[in-house]
């Protein structure tokens, strides 16, 4: 995968990850165009699409397009199931998740597709782990809110490893 972006029906980014690297401007460029694209595609088209040497695959929950860019060799089938996969585990985070829940919690986002995908490749395959792993994270975190300089006598699990808090 060579990035995966989220936006609105009206068009406005709401996440990106690229997995490869390009300046700004190339990616404000690509954004743009491929936003346009999408948005101007009817509903019952394909949800694939030839776009310069790569293709396309895109998917619209509720609001929100996801929509990410593959190499030709690549499966489109297998993309669209990444896709769904990603918004299954941030409706299980979120309970519910809608594209206010992407907007005021965008890092957690980044964090659950971190988790999920690695490089533009799926890293871990079970939502019952990369859930495990952000609910341990947000453990570690507020533990670390709670009592700031304050070393708490218990240790979090986090893959495989035991790191004390």
């Amino acid at each position: 995968m060579q990035f995966m972006l989220l936006f609105s029906r009206q068009g406005k980014l709401r996440l990106q990850k690229w997995y490869v690297p390009l300046s700004d401007k190339e990616k404000k460029k690509i954004t743009r165009e491929l936003v346009q694209t999408v948005l101007a595609r009817k509903p019952k088209m394909c949800s694939f699409l030839e776009w310069r040497d790569l293709k396309i695959v895109y998917k619209r929950y509720a609001s929100l397009y996801f929509c990410c860019a593959i190499e030709d060799q690549d499966n489109e089938l297998i993309t669209l199931e990444i896709i769904h996969r990603y918004v299954e585990l941030l409706d299980k985070y979120f309970g519910s998740v809608c594209e206010l829940d992407i907007i005021f919690n965008f890092e957690k986002a980044y964090f659950i597709l971190d988790e999920f995908l690695l490089g533009g490749e799926v890293q871990e395959t079970s939502k019952k782990n990369v859930l495990k792993a952000i609910e341990q994270a947000d453990l570690l975190q507020e533990l670390r809110f709670q009592a700031p300089g304050v070393i708490p006598n218990r240790s979090v699990q986090m893959h495989q490893e035991t790191y004390s808090v």
